[in-house]
C-alpha cells in the first residue's frame, strides 16, 4: 500500500509514521511518502528513526500549493492520502486566523482536487472534537452531533470536514473524516497543554492555567489515535466519519496537579491567567461507532500514558530546548505577557 502522509513532521503526522514503518512492524509493507512545509511546528527530528528506511522519502512542499500536490499525486500514485497538515492550535488562530483557514481549508481543497483529479483509491481527512464546540454533560458526541465551532482553528476545521464530505456527495470520492479527542505523547510540541505544563513543570516556572483550570478535556494517547486512523483506513466505510476518544475526561486543573506530583512539584506553580475568548467549557466524544465497525480499542490507560510522557520529556530536554528557542518563544512571550 503506498501512502501519500501531508503534514508527517509534525506531532500525530510523525507518530503515524513511526507506526506505518518502525520497528514493531517488522518488515512493513508501506511504502510511505510524507509531505510537510515544516512550519513551526513540523520538525524532522521527530522522523529520526525512519529517515533512513528504505521505504520512506520525505518531500518539503505546501499543501496550498496546487503545482507541487498534483506533481507529487501523479508521481506517487498513492492509494492512500491521509490530511494531517494543518495549524492545530487554538489560541494561535486568536491571535492570528488567516494561517488556520489558509491551510485547513484551501490546504484540503487542494488535497482533494489532486485526489479527485488522479482518482486516489482513498482519502482520510483527520480532524478534531473541537468542531462538536462546548457539549454539556451527561450527553456525548456522535458523528452526527451538530457542529458548533468556538474558535476560528475550530471552524476552519468544521469546513473542511464539510468539503472533505462533499466530495464524496458529489463526486464519489472515497473520503472519509476522522475527528479525536485531546492528544498527548511523546515530541509533541511544547505550546499544547500537557506537553507545556511537563515543560515548565520540569523548569521549576510558573505554569499558567487558564481560568479555573475546570475546562473538560477527554485525553487520547497518540499511540492509540495513530492506530484507529489506521484502522479506520483498513476496515471504515467511505463517506463516513468516525470519533476517536480516549474515554478518559478530566478538568483541565486535575492533569495539571498530577504532571506536578509526578514531577514533585508544589501546585504552587500553578498560576491563573485570563481564560482565552470563547474557551470551550466541556469536550465529549461516543467512539462506539468506530469501536463497533473496526474493532479499535484505546489501550493505553491515560495515567500510564501521562507518566510515560513525563519521562519521555525529562529524558529529552535538549529536543524540547531547541523546540522552544526562537519563533515559539516569541509566540510564547505574546500569548501570555499581558495575561
Amino acid at each position: 500500500m503506498r501512502f501519500l502522509v501531508t503534514g508527517g513532521a509534525g506531532f500525530i503526522g510523525s507518530a503515524f509514521l513511526r507506526l506505518l514503518l518502525g520497528p514493531a512492524r517488522g518488515e512493513s509493507s508501506f511504502d510511505v511518502v510524507n509531505l510537510d512545509k515544516l512550519t513551526y511546528a513540523g520538525n524532522l527530528e521527530n522522523l529520526a528513526s525512519i529517515a533512513g528506511h528504505p521505504r520512506y522519502r520525505f518531500v518539503h512542499g505546501d499543501i496550498c500549493d496546487a503545482g507541487v500536490v498534483n506533481a507529487l499525486v501523479a508521481d506517487v500514485r498513492p492509494d492512500v492520502i491521509v490530511n494531517f497538515a494543518a495549524e492545530s492550535h487554538v489560541d494561535r488562530s486568536i491571535l492570528s486566523p488567516a494561517p488556520a483557514f489558509e491551510t485547513n481549508l484551501r490546504g484540503t481543497f487542494t488535497l482533494l482536487e489532486a485526489a479527485r483529479l488522479h482518482k486516489t483509491p482513498r482519502f482520510l481527512h483527520v480532524s478534531t472534537d473541537e468542531v462538536y464546540g462546548s457539549i454539556d454533560p451527561p450527553h456525548e458526541a456522535d458523528e452526527n452531533y451538530p457542529l458548533r465551532a468556538s474558535s476560528p482553528y475550530s471552524a476552519s476545521k468544521a469546513g473542511s470536514d464539510l468539503l472533505a464530505l462533499s466530495y464524496f456527495a458529489t463526486y464519489k470520492m472515497p473520503v472519509m473524516v476522522t475527528r479525536a479527542s485531546n492528544n498527548y505523547g511523546p515530541y509533541q510540541f511544547p505550546e499544547k497543554l500537557i506537553p507545556l505544563m511537563i515543560s515548565n513543570a520540569l523548569e521549576g516556572k510558573a505554569l499558567p492555567i487558564y481560568g479555573a483550570g475546570m475546562q473538560v478535556r477527554d485525553w487520547l494517547h497518540v499511540e492509540d489515535h495513530c492506530r484507529a486512523i489506521l484502522a479506520a483506513i483498513e476496515r471504515g466505510r467511505p463517506g463516513e466519519i468516525y470519533n476517536i476518544g480516549g474515554s478518559r475526561a478530566l478538568p483541565n486543573v486535575e492533569v495539571v496537579k498530577l504532571i506536578l506530583d509526578a514531577v514533585g512539584k508544589p501546585h504552587s506553580l500553578m498560576q491563573t491567567v485570563v481564560d482565552r475568548p470563547g474557551h470551550d467549557r466541556r469536550y465529549a466524544l461516543s467512539s462506539e461507532k468506530l469501536v463497533r465497525e473496526t474493532g479499535w480499542q484505546a489501550a493505553i490507560p491515560f495515567e500510564e500514558g501521562l507518566q510515560a510522557t513525563i519521562e519521555w520529556y525529562r529524558n529529552n530536554a535538549a529536543w524540547t530546548a531547541r523546540v522552544k528557542s526562537g519563533e515559539y518563544q516569541h509566540y510564547y512571550e505574546r500569548n501570555y505577557a499581558n495575561r
